[in-house]
């Protein structure tokens, strides 16, 4: 099947993976896991390396770590990128004083039951 047999991607999904984003971000400055979790499928999960160790297993960690964290009231988010095939997609997302630090998150999303949701968060936390 050529090009011409798929409908053209709806601008209406690049915003409805933006606004699940927006969850993420809001959560953040809130400093409450809560508001992010309406982002993340149950069973997301997250990777990063800490120094030498791989920090990894259930997005529930994030959460836990952002309601010790606290609040990131001056977070400044920029979506950098969104990569939409069919039903998933990647989100490159940069941060900038989140609590004093810089990071680089990629998620990947699904579309699950016409409602998009991060299935995996990885980052990279800029020194």
């Amino acid at each position: 099947p050529g090009v011409a047999d798929h409908a053209p991607t709806s601008v209406s999904e690049y915003q409805a993976i933006a606004r699940v984003v927006r969850h993420y971000i809001d959560g953040a400055k809130s400093g409450r896991g809560d508001d992010m979790k309406p982002a993340f499928h149950e069973d997301a999960t997250i990777f990063v390396y800490v120094g030498d160790n791989l920090f990894a297993g259930s997005i529930e960690q994030l959460f836990a770590w952002n309601d010790e964290n606290g609040p990131a009231t001056g977070l400044q988010a920029r979506i950098a990128s969104i990569d939409l095939i069919g039903t998933v997609a990647t989100v490159r997302l940069e941060l900038d004083d989140w609590t004093g630090y810089r990071f680089t998150d990629l998620f990947t999303l699904l579309q699950v039951d016409g409602e998009w949701k991060i299935m995996n968060k990885i980052f990279h936390l800029h020194l």
